[in-house]
């Protein structure tokens, strides 16, 4: 399901992230996921400022599969599944105990804050983002049940 060229992101669970049933809150798995797109932000950012930060997430969809625990660690896999003139396009893996947990989807837009406006991805972004590119339809399919 996931791709050779996935960012891995390795996060350990914690008391504060459990809830009253046990296991991992799911609201968890939106921070977690976010975590997994560091590489990603440093490609528009290298040292993350915000004062120069140029995304802003547009949409955001999560899938649970199983109950995550803080019993061990957790896995993000994180790729692109498209780059387009002003977007991109996430998918991305919570793993834990070798099953996978949650998977998502997110778009982002490259952000002029100034104007308020999408403007283009430049060039040396669109390099550095074509890297993470991955065709999965495997992973499109849990999104069409």
């Amino acid at each position: 399901m996931t791709p050779a060229n996935a960012t891995k992101t390795s996060i350990t669970p914690r008391v504060s992230e459990t809830d009253g049933a046990g296991h991992i809150n799911n609201v968890t798995s939106a921070i977690w996921f976010e975590a997994g797109r560091r590489t990603i932000f440093q490609a528009f950012t290298p040292d993350l400022s915000f004062d120069r930060w140029a995304v802003a997430v547009i949409s955001m969809e999560i899938r649970y599969k199983r109950q995550i625990y803080m019993s061990s660690e957790v896995t993000v896999l994180t790729w692109l599944r498209a780059i387009g003139r002003t977007s991109f396009h996430v998918n991305e893996v919570i793993m834990q105990d070798g099953s996978v947990c949650s998977v998502g989807r997110c778009s982002y837009v490259h952000m002029d804050y100034a104007i308020s406006r999408p403007t283009p991805i430049p060039e040396d972004v669109r390099s550095r983002l074509e890297r993470l590119v991955a065709d999965t339809p495997e992973f499109d399919k849990e999104f069409t049940r």
